[in-house]
C-alpha cells in the first residue's frame, strides 16, 4: 500500500481575496477593488481537470475552500467547482466540503446557496467575543454580528466551526476563560483556538518592531492560557485532538486530519501547496503567491504550479513526525520506521518520555498535553 493512503486524499482551493487585510495575518490574502469571478472560475476548473487527470480513480475524501475569504466567492462559482470536482473524482460517501467565512461577509441567502451547492461544513473567523479586541485585531465585524452569523450558519450547515485568538494584548486569564465559556454556549461542534503570534511582514510585526505593540502576554502567561484552555474544553466534551483544535466526537476536521496524518492533498490557487504521490514518488507542490501571476500562468501555460520537488524517504519521515505529533493520537512508529529506514532514536524517546512530554502506547507515540505546549522542542529532540 502506498504510504499516502494512511492519511487519505483531499483537495484544497485557495481564494486569495479579502475585504481587508488583518494586521496579524501572514496568509496569502489580498484586497482587490474588483474581481472577475468568471475568469477565476475558469482557471480553477482548468486546474481541477489537470490534477484530476494525474490522480484518476482516487477516492476524494475532502474539499476545503480556504483563503482569503472564500465566502466572498459567488455561490454559483462554488457550485460549479463542486460539480466539477464530483465529476472528476469518485468521492467518499461522507465527502466533507468546508468553506471558510467571515461574519462580515454573511448573508442568509448566500449561506443557503453554498449549502445547496454542496458545502456541508462552515469554518468561521470569529477571532474574539469582545468588541474592543475585534477592533484591535482589525476585524470588520462586531460580537453581535458574529453571533448572528453563527446562528445563520448553524441553520444552513450540518457542521459549523469557528476560530478564536487568545494571548491578545492586555488579555487576562479570567477574560479569556469568560470568552471560552461564551463560545461553548454558542454550541459549535468544533473550535480552533490559536495563540496570537507576531509575524514578520505583517502590520503587527512592524508595529512590534517599532515598540508600538503593548500589553502582549509573556511566555508563562500564554502557556497558562493554553493549559487552562485544554482543561475547560475537555470538561465541556470538546477535547483537543490537535494542538489548536477541539471537537466533539466525530466533528473533527477531516480535511485537516489528512494533513496531520500525512496523506496526499492537491493545492490549487495562488500560494497553495500540496503533497502528491505519483508513480510511487511523493512530491511537494507549490504555486505562485501573486494572484495575477497564478491566473496568468494557468491561462497561458496550462497549469498554476511551480516546479515540483521530489521528497526523499528521510524528508517524508521528518514531515510525518512533525505533522502527526500535533495530533493527540500521535504517530505510528512502524510507519515512521518504514519511511525513514530506521526507528526513532530510543534514547531521545526515553528522554522526552521521562520529562512527561510524550507517552507510548504499543506502536504509537504521542505528545502529552504538556508536550504539545512545547511541541517544537519535543520535535527537535526526536529528529535525527
Amino acid at each position: 500500500m502506498e504510504d499516502w493512503k494512511n492519511g487519505g486524499f483531499g483537495l484544497y482551493l485557495h481564494w486569495p481575496f479579502c475585504a481587508s487585510k488583518c494586521p496579524y495575518c501572514d496568509f496569502n490574502s489580498h484586497v482587490a477593488a474588483s474581481i472577475d469571478q468568471e475568469r477565476w472560475k475558469r482557471a480553477y476548473l482548468s486546474e481541477i481537470a489537470r490534477i484530476g487527470a494525474e490522480t484518476s480513480g482516487r477516492v476524494l475524501n475532502t474539499v476545503f475552500f480556504g483563503g482569503g475569504t472564500p465566502s466572498l466567492m459567488n455561490p454559483d462559482v462554488v457550485a460549479a467547482l463542486i460539480e466539477a470536482i464530483r465529476m472528476t473524482w469518485p468521492v467518499a460517501n461522507d465527502l466533507e466540503v468546508t468553506l471558510e467565512a467571515n461574519p462580515g461577509s454573511v448573508e442568509a441567502g448566500r449561506f443557503r446557496a453554498y449549502s445547496a451547492a454542496g458545502v456541508n461544513r462552515l469554518s468561521m473567523g470569529v477571532q474574539a467575543l469582545n468588541d474592543s479586541d475585534l477592533k484591535r485585531l482589525g476585524r470588520l465585524h462586531n460580537v453581535a454580528e458574529a453571533r448572528g452569523a453563527f446562528e445563520i450558519a448553524r441553520a444552513a450547515f450540518p457542521r459549523v466551526s469557528f476560530d478564536m485568538i487568545y494571548a491578545r494584548q492586555d488579555q487576562t486569564v479570567a477574560a479569556w476563560v469568560a470568552e471560552l465559556r461564551d463560545a461553548l454556549a454558542m454550541a459549535a461542534d468544533h473550535l480552533s483556538l490559536y495563540q496570537l503570534t507576531i509575524e514578520d511582514g505583517t502590520a503587527f510585526g512592524a508595529r512590534n518592531a517599532a515598540g508600538g505593540l503593548k500589553g502582549l502576554p509573556d511566555d508563562d502567561l500564554a502557556a497558562d492560557m493554553y493549559l487552562i484552555t485544554q482543561g475547560i474544553l475537555a470538561d465541556a466534551g470538546m477535547p483537543a485532538y490537535e494542538v489548536s483544535n477541539h471537537a466533539r466526537d466525530g466533528a473533527e476536521s477531516r480535511h485537516n486530519l489528512i494533513y496531520w496524518r500525512y496523506g496526499d492533498y492537491a493545492g490549487l490557487g495562488p500560494g497553495a501547496h500540496g503533497r502528491l504521490t505519483l508513480g510511487g514518488q511523493r512530491f511537494a507542490t507549490d504555486t505562485p503567491k501573486s494572484p495575477a501571476e497564478w491566473l496568468s500562468q494557468v491561462e497561458t501555460v496550462g497549469h498554476g504550479e511551480r516546479p515540483r520537488e521530489s521528497l526523499s524517504p528521510a524528508d517524508q519521515a521528518t514531515e510525518y513526525l512533525m505533522m502527526a505529533l500535533r495530533l493527540t493520537e500521535g504517530l505510528d512508529t512502524a510507519r515512521y520506521q518504514e519511511l525513514a529506514g530506521r526507528p526513532l532514536d530510543a534514547g531521545a524517546v526515553e528522554r522526552v518520555q521521562d520529562l512527561g512530554m510524550v507517552r507510548r502506547d504499543g506502536k504509537r507515540l504521542a505528545a502529552t498535553s504538556e508536550g504539545r505546549a512545547v511541541l517544537d522542542a519535543v520535535i527537535r529532540e526526536l529528529l535525527p
